[in-house]
């Protein structure tokens, strides 16, 4: 799979939740595909470390910033556009999602924490961005999103909820900047193996329980969630906007 190739030769993306995970597999392969980046995440040791790994040398750079906050996501932006004078592509890769019990039974403060993380930081990057590029009458934005956002499952209602509004602001932002040629979509991945999901892969009864709805097979690797966001983020996707595509397996499909 690495070796599909997408255009992507000197464009810039700034990639959230870029340090680890889906969003470090992401950030890799952009470098790999000839982009420049820049990641951000709140811990500056996470960021060192991926930056370590990922060896961008000026073709990368590392900003902490909390995306729940509008003045943290302002200095990204700010220092991204100093860098490298343009943003071609958002990938909102971060997420959050903390096991809770009933919606009725959650304290507010989770709540909010969880839509701020999910929802709103969603909303503040791509506000940001989607400035950018309407003067520069071109821009993706892509969005990781998930399944749960499609079906409600024990524990993970309030996640759900938030990525449910994600596909809706999706579509909102889609439709709004389709005449600046910017288009906006999403991807849904399943479980995927990573280490924000592995309290899930790890337990082996949870494992073949959710194997078990997956035609598949399996569960998704970082990877399978790569490709379609890059191929979003690409020229060969100029012509699809506001849709979410599903990476699951066929889970859905059933």
């Amino acid at each position: 799979m690495g070796s599909i190739r997408y255009g992507l030769e000197d464009r810039v993306f700034v990639v959230t939740g870029g340090s680890r995970g889906i969003g470090l597999a992401i950030a890799a392969e952009l470098l790999g595909q000839g982009a420049s980046l820049a990641i951000c995440g709140r811990k500056q040791d996470t960021l060192d470390a991926a930056m370590e790994s990922l060896g961008g040398g000026k073709r990368a750079i590392a900003v902490s910033a909390h995306i729940a906050r509008d003045e943290d996501v302002g200095r990204l932006f700010d220092e991204v556009m100093k860098t490298f004078g343009r943003v071609d592509a958002l990938i909102n890769n971060v997420g959050m999602n903390l096991l809770t019990g009933s919606v009725t039974d959650t304290e507010p403060g989770l709540w909010q924490k969880i839509m701020d993380t999910n929802l709103n930081g969603t909303f503040l990057c791509s506000r940001r961005a989607a400035k950018i590029m309407q003067s520069q009458k071109r821009g993706k934005i892509v969005t990781v999103s998930s399944v749960a956002g499609r079906k409600a499952s024990p524990g993970m209602g309030i996640y759900g909820i938030a990525k449910a509004g994600v596909e809706m602001l999706t579509r909102v932002l889609a439709s709004e900047l389709a005449a600046f040629n910017i288009q906006v979509n999403a991807v849904a991945p399943a479980m995927v193996r990573t280490e924000f999901s592995k309290p899930f892969w790890s337990n082996e009864v949870i494992y073949e329980q959710v194997v078990r709805g997956i035609p598949l097979g399996r569960i998704a690797e970082p990877m399978d969630v790569v490709h379609p966001v890059l191929f979003l983020a690409s020229d060969a996707a100029d012509f699809i906007t506001g849709q979410t595509l599903l990476v699951d397996g066929g889970a859905t499909a059933v």
